[in-house]
């Protein structure tokens, strides 16, 4: 997925411009992990957890780049369950390669 195909049709304004937000982040791999993050569960976020969002997305992308990536420890203040499963939404960011084509293919 590179982009956002959710509708925020349905959304009220907190949550499109949080929507919004994360597929415009400023670097491309925080703009997939916090994009895909956001089409899956922005309609299902308590406002407490919209609040706590808006904190992570307050951070540095090359920091939490780091921490969803494990390059880096999550800060204690976002070893939490949101971050996790925001963090399950980091795509594969191997390079791309024949080789590494070939291998995912089974070839």
């Amino acid at each position: 997925m590179t982009g956002l195909s959710r509708t925020s049709a349905d959304l009220d304004p907190r949550r499109r411009r949080i929507l919004y937000r994360c597929w415009h982040r400023g670097i491309r791999e925080m703009d997939l992990v916090l994009g895909q993050f956001a089409e899956a569960e922005i309609g299902s976020l308590s406002e407490a957890e919209l609040d706590a969002l808006e904190i992570i997305m307050a951070e540095d992308d090359h920091d939490l780049l780091k921490w969803v990536t494990g390059a880096a420890e999550t800060p204690e203040r976002h070893q939490t369950e949101l971050f996790r499963r925001i963090a399950s939404y980091s795509p594969d960011f191997d390079p791309v390669t024949a080789g590494g084509l070939n291998e995912k293919s089974g070839n």
